[in-house]
């Protein structure tokens, strides 16, 4: 059952939050976008229940830690029998974070981190802005009702079988922003051991970044962490780029590794996709696969066309699979695009290009080698 939430002028959204102060700051931030309208406001979820019936928002920002029913068993019970695009409010902690992978796994679109300390001293005009374009991007998501009834724990997918002789020595780099924690959490687990290296920017704030990669390394048969300085791309490691932090691609040796570091954000954005897919342009050039998944923006067009300038293979998420097709889009338009896949195929175009041992430099040669 897929629900698809047109973005017209007047987004009614509707804020979930214990906390009075941040009900109005939430109003008053959102106020300020002219396309968004606050439709209510609820302090718990039993009176959000009651509003969503009579107001019908289109969205909802739900905050993840609330007395009585918390806004996960609110999530749940929501996607079940109501599914709505909604937005998480989470705290910067290892727990909030924790809390706030499992909403994104319950159909969450994305969320926002609350400030540490004092909550109006913190409310900076970038986090302002994040808040206002994300609740307008998950106006118009994908969202899916789960299914009914208690859900038995998922199998560890077995890993798709892979050449081990003819696999190239080169890397996947792979960017995401919203509905990307999903994506991800899809393909690697079917990736084998002997997979080439994976550097991955998943826009994310600090700590978050680490109970991600902690969750991804219990699901996959490679070794999936928190990247740091240093870190060698091989083969069976797949590095994430720590939030607040850029992730870039260096030689190192006759391979590749990671230089991780503080800088301005670009296109708003650290860790950013083109500074991962731009670094991954300059040095491994036609030994590059880059991937770009859901999530809203332009952030890695730019930087994917790069890529594919210089000879590297290419894929984009299509937009039927995409939580919200705003990255993949961008990149097709910059022309930084080999092929479009479904979410569930790409798994496979990763072996399969792993397997190739063309080395083009128009990147094209991999898309009938299945």
């Amino acid at each position: 059952m897929v629900h698809v939430m047109k973005q017209e002028k007047g987004i009614k959204a509707l804020i979930i939050d214990d906390s009075a102060v941040m009900r109005q700051m939430l109003t008053m931030i959102l106020h300020e976008d002219p396309d968004i309208r606050v439709v209510g406001t609820a302090a718990n979820p039993l009176i959000a229940r009651e509003k969503i019936k009579a107001l019908k928002p289109d969205v909802l920002t739900l905050d993840v830690e609330m007395p009585g029913m918390d806004g996960i068993t609110f999530l749940e019970k929501l996607m079940r029998l109501y599914p709505l695009p909604v937005v998480m409010v989470s705290s910067h902690t290892e727990k909030g974070a924790a809390a706030t992978l499992r909403a994104l796994d319950l159909g969450a679109v994305d969320f926002v981190a609350k400030p540490q300390g004092n909550l109006r001293e913190g409310m900076t005009h970038e986090l302002m802005d994040e808040i206002r374009t994300k609740v307008r991007a998950a106006a118009s998501a994908r969202v899916r009702a789960i299914a009914s009834g208690p859900r038995p724990p998922a199998p560890r997918p077995q890993p798709l079988p892979m050449n081990l002789t003819s696999t190239r020595d080169g890397i996947v780099v792979i960017g995401a922003s919203a509905g990307g924690t999903q994506a991800i959490a899809e393909i690697l687990p079917k990736l084998p051991r002997s997979t080439p290296g994976i550097a991955i920017v998943q826009h994310m704030p600090p700590k978050f970044t680490a109970s991600f990669a902690e969750r991804l390394d219990e699901q996959c048969e490679l070794e999936v962490r928190e990247a740091k300085s240093g870190d060698r791309l091989k083969p069976g490691v797949a590095l994430i780029a720590p939030g607040g932090y850029h992730m870039a691609i260096m030689k190192a040796g006759g391979g590749y590794a990671v230089r991780v570091y503080e800088d301005e954000p670009v296109n708003r954005h650290r860790p950013s996709v083109d500074v991962l897919f731009h670094s991954a342009a300059e040095v491994a050039r036609s030994e590059a696969l880059g991937i770009i998944l859901t999530g809203m923006g332009s952030d890695g067009a730019r930087g994917l066309r790069a890529m594919k300038m210089t000879g590297a293979q290419t894929i984009a998420q299509d937009e039927k699979s995409c939580v919200v097709f705003g990255m993949p889009e961008q990149a097709i338009r910059h022309g930084g695009v080999c092929e479009v896949a479904p979410l569930d195929r790409i798994a496979e175009r990763i072996i399969a290009w792993a397997n190739s041992e063309e080395r083009p430099e128009n990147g094209n040669s991999f898309k009938n080698s299945l």
